[in-house]
């Protein structure tokens, strides 16, 4: 069977390859229960663009309301998916809550074993992308995700996010669009995602540590003292202190966004490195895919990055053609086994509590 070639970066991260109309992918639900309509919307919208999209079989299963199915469940589908060389990427469907409780679960010797496939998502995947890191040394994509309606509710969200999917030589750089809290200069990997999930993840192994990184912190839904208190967390763990500069996302119905400001300037602008706001990045209305892992430098308001989110497709790694993989199989048994009606699952429409769509 054809595999993705294994495309390792000088240094200590793998890129994944870049996408070809005719490739295989997979959509997860690592967290919680995907809206049927929002994730058929955005399965349609990933075929449009010439991919092979193979919902995976526990997608559309709930358990205890707020989670897309059982935790080892959950871990199986993204552990088949990822270490099945026909697959070329995992779109996570949604975030929520849920992928703490799955993530140890999933078999990372495996997947250290199998070409890298490319993870997609935000939000409570932050989970998943610092693991990825931690685990795998693996580059990932923080992006808006099918099942949320941030690509198909947003043509600007889906087409940069296609661009840096088919085209990743074109993007070389992402706008920032708020003040500098305290300007500078800094080179790094960019790393982080969701602060509150980064915060959770303190103490535990799949906790990635932000050694010289531009790390990204974006938040939804949490008051400024609750965020004051987010911050304080990563504070006291010592997790802010490693940064080589801070690049801030949407802080979304966090509260008045000059109060969020000023917060965020009391946390972070003591730390004596580069504070940026207002990347499009998280929970916003305008949501830009941010590559984790990439080297890149903060400037004078600006994030230019230093070489392309995805690598070069190479010779040998031609789309399309490829043999039913293992995990395509197992969805087809089971939606042919359930059409779609599983006991348990949440009623349309009804979306079930957390962070992330």
């Amino acid at each position: 069977m054809p595999t993705r070639p294994r495309t390792t970066e000088p240094g200590t991260r793998t890129v994944p390859q870049a996408l070809r109309p005719g490739d295989r992918v997979a959509v997860a639900a690592p967290a919680g229960p995907p809206d049927p309509e929002l994730l058929d919307r955005g399965t349609a919208l990933l075929e449009s663009w010439g991919l092979e999209v193979t919902v995976l079989p526990h997608v559309r299963d709930t358990h205890l309301g707020h989670l897309a199915g059982r935790d080892a469940d959950r871990a199986a589908d993204l552990t088949a998916a990822c270490a099945d060389p026909g697959v070329r990427a995992v779109f996570c469907a949604r975030g929520g809550y849920g992928t703490q409780r799955m993530v140890d679960l999933v078999d990372w010797p495996r997947l250290a074993a199998a070409p890298p496939a490319l993870l997609i998502g935000s939000s409570d995947v932050t989970a998943l992308h610092e693991a990825f890191a931690v685990r795998l040394a693996t580059t990932t994509l923080h992006a808006p995700m099918p099942a949320t309606g941030a690509i198909t509710a947003n043509p600007t969200s889906a087409a940069h996010l296609r661009t840096v999917l088919f085209e990743p030589e074109r993007v070389t750089g992402l706008p920032l669009t708020g003040p500098q809290l305290v300007p500078g200069t800094a080179r790094g990997r960019i790393a982080g995602g969701n602060a509150s999930l980064l915060a959770a993840s303190v103490g535990t192994p799949t906790a990635f540590p932000p050694d010289g990184c531009l790390l990204l912190l974006e938040e939804v839904g949490e008051e400024p003292y609750r965020l004051d208190r987010i911050l304080t967390q990563l504070l006291r763990a010592g997790v802010l202190h490693r940064a080589a500069a801070f690049v801030l996302g949407d802080f979304t119905d966090c509260g008045p966004p000059h109060e969020v400001e000023a917060l965020l300037a009391d946390r972070l602008g003591g730390l004596g490195v580069p504070v940026a706001c207002g990347l499009p990045a998280g929970h916003g209305p305008l949501q830009l895919t941010v590559p984790l892992g990439v080297r890149a430098e903060l400037a004078a308001g600006s994030l230019t990055l230093l070489e392309p989110p995805l690598a070069a497709r190479t010779a040998g790694g031609a789309p399309g053609g490829r043999p039913a993989s293992g995990v395509q199989a197992a969805a087809e048994r089971s939606k042919a086994a359930d059409h779609g009606t599983a006991a348990g699952r949440e009623p349309a429409g009804r979306t079930a509590a957390g962070r992330g769509g």
